[in-house]
């Protein structure tokens, strides 16, 4: 049954690129040019469910009758970069072997120095419910998608770094730039605390050079493993000197140069940069001078710019990369990011307003992340969670998601290695990654918990609620209109007339042929809710089939 359901579910992905005859199609030919078709829902949830995580019927209603660019004006210009920090939810013993006292339950946690193991395992958890609240609770724009992008680039694993307060920086270093400038990002990122820790920056010295960082700086974060990312190895070696002598001050949790641990030669590097050679400095500013110098000399390579608007692309439309789209998106948006000083959103409103962006072949082609799915859901049916005062239940309910998105093998905080998730760079598979015969029933089992018994934590439940999700759609008592707006607001592919006559027929009407016999069971539940029997019936059938069609193979795809 698990392998039946699989290849079903890989039939339905591929189906988009690869047709039953398993004969190819190549990925749209469309190109930048600026999308002057109808603009309407079928577009809009579109745009909606790429940038953000879902589209709720309120989002829907929100942005309902705007112009594409009204539209894209508000996705790209968010209403706050810095929320609320987060704050003491957990509980700790007050012992001297984990002290916890200077923070009182319900404040912020961010500017407490405290080097306890246990007070920092408990903080890093406290983070990622956190975040999984700002995911949740988004609002209408692309930063929340745009942040967790720049969490896989910039790839780096809590656990492993250690220091919550390290952890929290960077994830707000990455946020207040998700939308600004690569290149002052890639710097800032360089010589961040968490960074400093994660690929041994803190450990860099003139006598013992640490690769790690000017490794992955030129191979994940600015250049790429592509054919045209010709650095050599000594522009590595050479990179890791330039970048000797940062540290971290682990009481004041900021980073700084110690120019004594600073390697003053010249650092030459090859023909890839121009031959480039960064004079060796001395003093206080040595570090900043020669990181400058090295970024200026990387930032001039035009495969900067090819590689992170390759990653744009994989991100938001698909992974798929042949050599027209290479030739009709890559290289124009590349060109893009450099006239425009490695500004990000250039390069988001040419993407996302293109021909290419709502080509009918690029809807439905990807396969939602555990993020998208489990964070979609809670959004697109509205769940209700306990009111902001209630922080104690709010964050053990968010505590919830993280351990399915977890589960589903996507650690908000902890990817699984400096690449980030395989799911975004690992050939051929890329986003069938997220499917296999341990996540796909896990998939199903959230989904079929969220529908049918929800997830309680101190006597507040928060659970897809099916009958107020059906009163908002046009007709409800017609059996026939409630499956089509509930599969047009749940897929992005359609299921057939035929598959929707079925469901109808054996959820809706229970085997029989009459329209009529939904229909009047819905009028007597909206007319007489005191009718016990009737409402049972009435709210299971709803259940079971929104159930049903989170288990299809359609809604795993975005």
């Amino acid at each position: 049954m698990l392998k039946s359901c699989i290849k079903a579910l890989f039939s339905v992905i591929h189906l988009p690129i690869l047709h039953m005859d398993n004969s190819y199609t190549p990925p749209p030919l469309t190109g930048l040019t600026p999308f002057t078709g109808s603009f309407t829902q079928v577009e809009l949830q579109h745009l909606l469910k790429r940038t953000m995580f879902g589209a709720s019927k309120e989002d829907l209603t929100y942005f309902s009758g705007k112009t594409l660019s009204a539209v894209l004006a508000e996705l790209l210009n968010p209403i706050s970069f810095t929320p609320a920090p987060p704050i003491k939810e957990y509980t700790t013993s007050t012992t001297a072997s984990a002290p916890d006292t200077a923070i009182a339950l319900g404040s912020t946690w961010v500017g407490d120095l405290n080097n306890d193991g246990t007070v920092q395992s408990q903080r890093r958890a406290s983070f990622k419910k956190w975040w999984m609240g700002l995911l949740i609770n988004q609002d209408r724009s692309i930063l929340e998608k745009m942040t967790l992008f720049w969490h896989n680039h910039f790839a780096t694993e809590s656990n492993d770094i250690s220091n919550a307060q390290y952890v929290y920086r960077h994830h707000q270093l990455l946020r207040t730039n998700a939308l600004g400038n690569f290149k002052t990002l890639t710097r800032a990122i360089t010589v961040d605390s968490a960074m400093l820790v994660y690929l041994n920056g803190q450990l860099n010295t003139r006598t013992a050079p640490d690769e790690n960082y000017g490794r992955e700086l030129q191979e994940l974060f600015c250049c790429g493993k592509g054919p045209d990312s010709l650095y050599t190895e000594p522009d590595v070696k050479a990179a890791a000197r330039v970048l000797t002598g940062w540290r971290n001050n682990n009481t004041t949790m900021t980073s700084y140069f110690d120019a004594t641990r600073h390697d003053t030669t010249p650092k030459a590097f090859s023909s890839f940069y121009n031959n480039t050679v960064i004079v060796g400095r001395t003093g206080a500013t040595a570090g900043d001078l020669e990181l400058d110098d090295m970024l200026n000399m990387i930032f001039n390579v035009q495969e900067v710019a090819k590689y992170i608007c390759r990653r744009i692309y994989r991100w938001f439309v698909y992974y798929d990369i042949d050599a027209s789209v290479e030739t009709n998106i890559i290289t124009p948006l590349a060109n893009i990011f450099r006239s425009n000083n490695y500004e990000i959103k250039p390069v988001l409103q040419a993407l996302l307003q293109s021909e290419h962006f709502f080509d009918t072949l690029s809807r439905g082609c990807q396969i939602k992340s555990p993020v998208d799915l489990v964070v979609g859901m809670c959004r697109e049916f509205s769940i209700q969670f306990p009111p902001s005062t209630d922080y104690v239940t709010n964050y053990a309910h968010w505590n919830y998601m993280v351990t399915w998105v977890s589960n589903m093998q996507q650690n908000i905080g902890d990817p699984p290695d400096v690449s980030g998730w395989k799911a975004y760079y690992q050939e051929p598979q890329f986003y069938q990654i997220w499917i296999n015969s341990d996540t796909l029933p896990k998939r199903n089992q959230f989904t079929d918990t969220m529908i049918v018994s929800g997830y309680s934590f101190g006597g507040k439940r928060i659970q897809i609620d099916g009958i107020a999700f059906a009163r908002t759609l046009s007709n409800p008592a017609d059996p026939n209109v409630l499956i089509n707006e509930l599969t047009a607001h749940l897929f992005r592919l359609d299921i057939s007339d035929a598959s929707k006559a079925q469901l109808k027929r054996d959820i809706l009407l229970s085997g029989q042929s009459s329209d009529h016999y939904w229909t009047d069971a819905w009028n007597l539940f909206i007319s007489t809710p005191s009718n016990t029997a009737n409402a049972t019936t009435v709210r299971n059938k709803v259940r079971d089939l929104i159930k049903y069609l989170m288990n299809l193979a359609e809604y795993q795809l975005a």
